[in-house]
């Protein structure tokens, strides 16, 4: 590593999964250089959407996870972490609380942040180190809690959304079991269209390029392409046409969790992918996407690139 570098770990904490990302930052080319990438599933946002609490258990998986993480991260010899809570903690009357728990135990310092913050980071680090990048480009971030929508240009956003549609919400929320009853099936993709209708106009200027980061996203991809576990290097590009899409959904909309377990989906994911891939079928059929190019980037590359900014003002 460069005298000039700075390692430093970006952790996204979001309602299932927390993701790290340690990477060396180089000022000098603007460069930054993934070292490891780590993801925990914590379920956070269990019964976030009903009670508006993280409850104990999930902290207790989040600090477990955050733990690990920071132990790797003095193992790297890592200089600054920074990470960020998203949709789970915003919703969470208890946040504050939540926040001095993990410091107290952990001595990382969690930050909320809003939604729009989220979205601008992730539009960002999702096309970080990327030449020659579309423009106008979107991109959509489906999550746990919420799912936001963001258009742009390498230079700056023009247009974002985050709505209260993810993955764990809506299932806890509609679906009982799994596979869902027809009934359950319809009534979650009627909520999803509610929100998609009122918010999708704006997007269709940049309806031809579209990335697609998180962890709905990447695994639809791995199971498209046949890939018993996950590979980020086969991953990372991979253009998931709606057709793929709209037959993996038709195969997931019947399979029970441990038949969707088979396909290589990890079990902490296996009961909300359903429901996310409902959300991005109906993403791409409402806004007329034939393919989304997934990046296996987002949130964690925003806040390296945010950080690199800050040290490049600093030289």
């Amino acid at each position: 590593m460069s005298l000039d570098m700075e390692r430093t770990a970006c952790i996204d904490v979001g309602t299932n999964t927390a993701l790290l990302l340690v990477a060396d930052l180089d000022p000098e080319s603007g460069r930054i250089l993934p070292v490891e990438h780590r993801q925990i599933i914590v379920r956070l946002g269990q019964k976030v959407d009903e009670g508006k609490v993280i409850r104990k258990e999930a902290l207790d998986r989040l600090i477990v996870a955050l733990s690990s993480y920071r132990a790797l991260c003095e193992s790297l010899g890592v200089g600054k972490i920074i990470a960020a809570g998203t949709s789970a903690l915003r919703d969470a009357s208890n946040r504050d609380e939540i926040i001095e728990e993990v410091d107290k135990a952990t001595g990382i310092e969690l930050t909320c942040i809003s939604g729009t913050e989220e979205a601008e980071l992730t539009f960002f680090g999702a096309v970080a180190g990327m030449t020659d990048v579309p423009e106008p480009f979107s991109v959509i971030d489906i999550g746990g809690g919420s799912t936001e929508i963001i258009m742009g240009t390498a230079t700056g956003v023009n247009r974002s959304v985050s709505m209260d549609i993810g993955s764990v919400r809506l299932t806890e929320r509609f679906f009982t079991s799994l596979p869902p009853s027809d009934s359950e099936f319809k009534a979650a993709r009627e909520e999803i269209n509610r929100h998609l209708a009122s918010n999708l106009p704006p997007f269709f200027a940049a309806r031809h390029d579209v990335f697609g980061v998180a962890g709905t996203l990447t695994t639809i991809a791995q199971v498209s392409m046949g890939e018993p576990h996950f590979v980020a290097e086969k991953v990372q590009g991979f253009r998931l046409g709606y057709d793929q899409v709209h037959l993996m959904l038709e195969k997931l909309r019947t399979m029970t969790v441990d038949e969707i377990v088979e396909l290589g989906i990890p079990e902490g994911r296996a009961d909300v992918i359903t429901m996310g891939t409902l959300i991005l079928h109906q993403f791409m059929r409402m806004l007329g996407v034939g393919t989304v190019t997934v990046s296996i980037q987002g949130l964690r590359f925003g806040m390296a690139q945010k950080e690199l900014q800050r040290l490049r003002l600093q030289k």
